[in-house]
């Protein structure tokens, strides 16, 4: 079951209390209630990791503090029963393994399907350390000493606790009488892959240990447990199976090998497993497929290199797991080549004698040449290639053999390295990018040929080329969809047939999109459970679209374009897909940070929608920003809210039987908290309050502000007014923009350590905050900026909020470069701090973004730069100075101060240099905060710290008149760096 994560996390490691002091205005409490200072971080937590028992009737979350053990809560909904359990302060076991997994478990807060048990780890205590950050992670470890995770069996039934120290993941059967548990081995053994395996019955207590499992799983009955051994010279190595009534143990294959990759067939007793070894000299395993159509029936064995029909001098490799299709009929897999082991390697051939003497007196160890060759040909970047090369020596070329002939069929090759199967698996499809890959008249290539591939012959037909925005296949496996000159074009696998089935209704380009690439959809809703139609949406509806080609039916009735509200399946909420029972629809997304990794396109999930039912929709008021659930009637139709509220709320999930619901609600003051409901969202309770501290602190609050650009674009930006806002008051006021803001008003400013303003904070110490939305245009990103931000700012002060001499801007990254650019272009701002800028658009273009070892000129041309696509400095150089900072620094009259890490992964740390050397030539008022070894964001606590402290103390000054600290005045030499702030 995957995590509900409620509010961003952060990882944090100790500082000195020192640091945390703060000088707020205490004038600006309310009711003689707590101004929020950085002293005041600690005990603000997060709700995180909710998961539900499967008939809904237990629920567990944790609460996790900035600073300070985790804290497991596990209740019962409609009884009495209840739990509290200190987990310790580790960041938690990621759920690993799984079926076919190493571990076969994972991390993961786990209940038993017929919820009579929950299974947990339990770390060792924080001790003072508090969450460990990137630096503070070994720390943290050494601190913990000896101590050990252990896992925790909790009885629901009476409360009993069984403990197992040093597991490392854990699986219960799915007729819950058992659970498995791995554990950990000897650190630095590596003479086996093996550990000790505990099978516990649950009702007896009885244990039983298994020595040496590599791998272990449990079929889909419960009834069966299939293992792997793995020991010390592969003694007894080979795959095994339980049956767990009788407590038979069975051999199902023994070898002198390495077992890899045990699967299961899902609802089935039907088991794979790969067994190998390395030859001498080579540098991949070569395997053999075992299958068992039945775990009772006689084994099928599938060895490659004695197939006359695949590839010469490759292998089966256990680099990609092996995966049963659907009917049971084939198995898909992942081949490589072969290769020779590296000199000095294991199993080489000079391996022995790798510290001897060469020949002929030559040294055995001879020093070799450092290069790397950047050639004009390369499809990736040698950066690229650096980033990947681990990936890239375990990429495989997906393959399948069909069971009962034992016909072996070839899907990829270096044309097409990777291809997506269709749900039934009769066919895949895939893309060849070879033709596009120096094709740079849109920025960064990523245009490609797409084909379906027929899985039964290999056989490849062109579905269309040089596509963009592509979209998937139909559930039913008959449908491709993809964009093509501005038109949706549903393409027949089969028969080759192409429908475009937008052409009888209207177009579902989504033109809000400012960005200078080919402009998508406004997204796909997925599509109809009996095979007739895709779902598509408009801006505001839900639209069914035949597959025929006829005229499209608007299913939301036009309820939401009227309103302006979002309507969108919930996906969570009308699925019976066991695997899809929460709703990950964010009513209020995040900006697409290029410069922080992000980008991404919302698809849907891989099951028809029943349109026979009555289908439950996220709903987000554009303009009010009010948020919830509706239903749409069965068919189609006007749709009705089911909760519908001034507030934030998303996340929903649904237990997998009975009428259970949980989703999450947050406003500006209300901290975000998980509410238990129903399928129609009747008598809705608060389940957690992870923050009733928040009533001692004077609080802001907040409005929706209306305003429009120079060129008469209708915008909102959210303001945040001070605790105790008097009406006719004046006030300082921080701007912070990065692009879409406005979607952020019911959003709960959590207290936590990073690196940018907290509205909260501000707010608590008489500061208004204004967080107005940027809309752009093609090649002018800065000056588009400078618009949005200097009208909404002009149209606080028109209302009688802001007091115009005292206004600050404040922006990261993206919003970085453009707080960089505005203050270059005007004098609104009596202060600017600018986080992880972009500078000068023309050196940027060429060098790096070295989280992905890319090109920049991409990211600038068609993406979050917006230059235009093949608009680059060299034939628009006037262009992009007039858009960079560093080329009108000149012209900066207001005091601004450069925050970012020397080690920034995405807006190179020579991006701030350059702005600061260019500003202090020009003798402005301009401070360099630089962090050394920190990334984009910076992630170490005290330096989180650090920054909030001196950005409020700049703020302060420049805006209310408090005093000129001593670095702010004269700097801090190097000979008294890590002295205490003054």
């Amino acid at each position: 079951m995957k995590k509900l994560l409620l509010a961003l996390g952060v990882v944090l490691i100790f500082a000195p209390a020192a640091l945390m002091k703060a000088s707020p205005d205490q004038g600006s409490a309310t009711a003689g209630k707590k101004v929020l200072t950085l002293a005041d971080y600690p005990s603000w937590k997060r709700v995180t990791s909710t998961v539900m028992s499967d008939d809904g009737k237990w629920v567990s979350y944790t609460y996790s503090p900035n600073d300070g053990d985790d804290t497991l809560f596990v209740k019962q909904f409609d009884g009495p029963a209840s739990y509290t359990i200190s987990t310790g302060s580790a960041a938690g076991g990621a759920r690993g393994g799984g079926r076919g997994g190493a571990g076969g478990g994972g991390g993961a807060v786990q209940f038993s399907a017929d919820s009579h048990y929950v299974a947990y780890f339990v770390n060792p205590a924080a001790a003072g350390r508090g969450r460990a950050g990137r630096a503070g992670a070994q720390g943290a470890a050494g601190a913990a000493g000896a101590q050990v995770r252990r896992l925790e069996i909790l009885d629901l039934t009476n409360g009993e606790k069984y403990s197992l120290p040093n597991a490392s993941g854990f699986q219960f059967s799915k007729d819950s009488q058992w659970i498995a548990v791995k554990m950990n081995g000897t650190p630095g053994d590596t003479t086996r892959r093996g550990t000790d395996l505990i099978l516990r019955k649950l009702s007896t207590g009885t244990n039983q240990n298994i020595g040496n499992v590599y791998q272990y799983d449990f079929d889909d009955s419960g009834k069966l447990l299939a293992y792997s051994i793995d020991a010390a010279g592969k003694m007894g190595n080979g795959v095994y199976l339980t049956t767990l009534a009788t407590g038979e143990i069975r051999a199902l294959d023994n070898a002198a090998k390495e077992y890899d990759a045990l699967t299961w067939r899902a609802d089935s007793k039907g088991l794979l497993v790969l067994r190998g070894e390395k030859p001498a000299g080579k540098e991949l395993k070569d395997n053999t497929l075992l299958v068992w159509s039945d775990a009772s029936a006689a084994k099928t064995e599938w060895d490659l290199s004695k197939d006359s029909s695949a590839p010469a001098g490759f292998v089966l490799s256990e680099f990609t797991a092996p995966r049963w299709s659907k009917d049971g009929s084939k198995v898909f897999f992942g081949i490589k080549e072969q290769a020779d082991a590296a000199p000095g390697a294991p199993g080489s051939a000079g391996a022995a004698g790798a510290a001897g003497a060469g020949s002929a007196g030559t040294p055995a160890t001879e020093e070799k040449a450092n290069l790397d060759i950047w050639h004009w040909k390369d499809t990736e970047l040698q950066s690229e290639q650096m980033l990947r090369i681990a990936q890239a020596r375990r990429a495989t070329f997906a393959s399948v053999l069909h069971l009962a002939s034992k016909k072996f069929v070839r899907l990829a090759d270096d044309t097409i390295p990777n291809v997506s199967p269709t749900a039934n698996d009769e066919w895949a499809t895939g893309a060849d990018s070879n033709p596009y890959e120096h094709d740079f008249s849109e920025g960064q290539p990523s245009r490609a040929d797409y084909y379906a591939i027929n899985t039964s012959t290999g056989a490849r037909t062109l579905i269309g080329k040089r596509l963009l925005r592509t979209f998937g296949t139909s559930p039913d496996s008959q449908w491709f969809l993809y964009l093509e000159n501005a038109h949706v074009i549903a393409h027949n696998l089969a028969s080759g047939k192409k429908v475009t089935v937008d052409a009888a209704t209207k177009s579902f380009i989504n033109t809000d999109d400012d960005h200078a690439a080919e402009k998508s959809i406004w997204g796909l809703a997925g599509w109809s459970k009996d095979g007739k139609s895709v779902l598509l949406y408009d801006k505001y509806d839900l639209w069914s679209l035949p597959l025929d080609g006829a005229k499209g039916t608007m299913l939301t009735a036009g309820a939401g374009a009227k309103d302006s509200v979002v309507l969108r399946l919930a996906t969570a909420l009308n699925t019976s897909d066991p695997d899809l029972y929460r709703d990950d629809t964010d009513p209020m997304p995040a900006p697409d940070d290029q410069f922080q990794g992000g980008g991404r396109f919302g698809g849907a999930g891989n099951t028809g929608v029943d349109l026979s039912k009555p289908l439950a929709l996220t709903a987000y008021g554009d303009w009010t920003k009010k948020s919830g659930y509706w239903q749409m009637p069965a068919g189609g139709g006007q749709p009705a809210p089911l909760i519908w509220a001034d507030a934030n709320i998303g996340g929903a999930q649904k237990s997998k039987s009975g009428d259970r619901v949980l989703f999450t609600q947050q406003t500006f003051t209300q901290p975000p908290d998980v509410w238990a409901t129903n399928a129609q969202f009747s008598g809705a309770k608060k389940l957690t309050d992870a923050n009733p501290q928040i009533a001692d602190y004077a609080w802001g609050s907040k409005k929706l502000i209306d305003y429009a650009n120079s060129k008469g674009k209708k915008l909102q930006a959210t303001l945040t007014l001070p605790a105790g806002y008097e009406p006719g008051k004046k006030y300082p006021m921080l701007v912070y923009i990065y692009e879409i803001m406005s979607n952020t008003h019911h959003q709960f400013s959590m207290p936590v350590y990073d690196d940018r303003p907290h509205m909260s904070t501000y707010a608590s110490d008489g500061y208004l905050v204004l967080q107005p939305d940027i809309v752009y245009d093609i090649g002018k990103p800065g000056s588009s900026a400078l618009d949005c931000v200097t009208a909404a700012v002009k149209k606080v002060i028109e209302l009688g909020y802001a007091d115009p001499a005292h206004i600050g801007l404040q922006g990261h990254s993206w919003g970085g470069y453009e707080s960089s650019f505005i203050v270059t272009q005007t004098n609104m701002f009596a202060a600017v701090v600018t986080g992880a800028p972009l500078t000068n658009l023309t050196s940027m273009y060429n060098i790096l973004y070295k989280q992905n070892g890319a090109w920049n000129g991409g990211i600038l041309e068609t993406s979050q730069g917006r230059m235009g696509a093949n608009v680059t400095p060299w034939n628009a150089p006037a262009l992009y100075e007039s858009q960079s900072a560093v080329f009108n620094v000149a012209k900066i009259q207001t005091p601004f101060l450069i925050m970012q890490g020397t080690a920034d992964g995405a807006v190179d740390w020579n991006q701030g240099l350059e702005y600061y050397t260019a500003a202090r030539k020009m003798g402005k008022n301009v401070i360099f905060l630089s962090y050394p070894n920190e990334p984009h964001h910076l992630a170490i606590k005290a330096n989180q710290i650090d920054f909030l402290t001196r950005m409020k103390q700049y703020f302060d000054h420049y805006l209310k008149g408090g005093p000129e600290m001593e670095w702010m005045k004269n700097g801090l030499p190097q000979t008294k760096k890590g002295a205490a702030i003054k």
